[in-house]
């Protein structure tokens, strides 16, 4: 069991998120002392422009064949400058939109893009730059979270189940075990059981979601995704293709654990027609999450879904068909699924300045419970 720390001074923070599904940039803002949420405030979301996620994939397929991160990669620092200005642009439309005085904003928790991500290798990379980040919003920004837990010998992800535990901690039957699902561009889990002021936590990817059936529908149909998973409802799931991809002994694979972006590609698909592998890779995200519960120590009263595969109506469905406890949007919580991810890392901001955890054994499998992040003060 752990405690998420001692009660300390509230900060108020705008936590960015860009995820591996790249549709958009989400800029959300809280109040919170780091260990319990006093205020979930306004969120926006930014679109991804077409040109820049194409920049993206072409940087993603050369990170993915690098030997380390010190591997030249062509446009990596241009891309990276561009993604920070538009980080820059979805904090000042929040700011805008919702008439906040950025002096009133202690800082900015800034994840960056993901380009690949290699636990087995012991590094992950995330790009874009804190200090220009800073320098373009007059806000402190702090950012790369995942580096100090790698050096103690974690995965580097997922870093959203701290903030899972602290929402859950004062809500209806808190001391039942319960899961929320993040269906990003990757699918994870955190399975959360809080006993008085102490919380058990397990996490861990459980497999591919929104990446790959996005990947299938901008091939086939030339649209970015699968809208409400209408392409998918339309098809048959071809069996012997779900079992060759659920035989990956990734599934077998005790937690912690997380995956990257393109350790599932769409290539197994190939000569299924469109609706058949659109069907199939929902079926796929949707084994996986069924599968994960052999991993938890006790079954959950309910499950509380986020992230992008809320809105693919195909997925929820045949998730609620496959799971026998209430599998609802985190939004039934009075929560905002669309912006849980990126007010988590408005969350480890204000832990991150307090020196507090951001992660621990039991959901990144560092040797210890560790904080993480690097401060940028603007420069005047």
């Amino acid at each position: 069991m752990s405690s998420l720390g001692e009660s300390g001074e509230r900060k108020t923070a705008i936590g960015l998120m860009s995820g591996t599904s790249m549709d958009g940039i989400d800029a959300a803002y809280i109040v919170s002392d780091g260990v319990s949420v006093e205020k979930i405030g306004p969120s926006i979301s930014i679109p991804m422009p077409e040109a820049l996620q194409d920049t993206i994939r072409t940087v993603m397929n050369r990170a993915t064949n690098a030997t380390s991160r010190n591997d030249p990669i062509p446009d990596l620092e241009s891309l990276s400058h561009e993604i920070t200005v538009l980080h820059a642009k979805a904090v000042q439309t929040l700011l805008t939109t919702y008439d906040l005085d950025p002096r009133s904003i202690d800082m900015i928790g800034f994840h960056g893009q993901t380009i690949t991500h290699k636990p087995e290798k012991g590094w992950t990379w995330q790009i874009g730059c804190g200090q220009t980040l800073a320098n373009l919003t007059g806000i402190p920004v702090i950012n790369d979270f995942r580096s100090n837990d790698m050096k103690h010998g974690g995965e580097g992800a997922p870093l959203v189940p701290v903030y899972h535990a602290a929402l859950l901690k004062n809500s209806k039957d808190d001391e039942k075990a319960r899961a929320i699902l993040n269906l990003g561009g990757v699918a994870n889990v955190t399975w959360v059981k809080w006993t008085g002021n102490s919380v058990d936590l397990l996490a861990f990817d459980t497999g591919p979601a929104n990446a790959l059936s996005n990947d299938w529908a901008r091939e086939h149909t030339g649209q970015r995704y699968d809208k409400d998973g209408n392409l998918a409802a339309q098809g048959t799931t071809h069996e012997d293709v779900l079992m060759g991809l659920m035989a990956s002994p990734y599934f077998d694979e005790h937690p912690p654990k997380s995956l990257d972006r393109d350790d599932f590609t769409i290539s197994s698909l190939r000569g299924l027609n469109a609706t058949d592998g659109a069907s199939t890779l929902i079926d796929f995200t949707v084994e996986a999450i069924v599968s994960a519960q052999s991993h938890f120590p006790e079954s959950v009263a309910a499950w509380y879904v986020c992230g992008g595969g809320v809105h693919n109506r195909t997925m929820m469905r045949r998730l609620r068909k496959h799971i026998p406890v209430m599998i609802d949007p985190v939004d039934a919580m009075g929560w905002n699924s669309d912006s849980l991810e990126a007010e988590a890392f408005a969350f480890l901001a204000i832990r991150s300045q307090r020196n507090l955890p951001l992660s621990f054994p039991e959901t990144t499998g560092t040797s210890e419970a560790v904080t993480g992040g690097v401060y940028y003060s603007p420069l005047t």
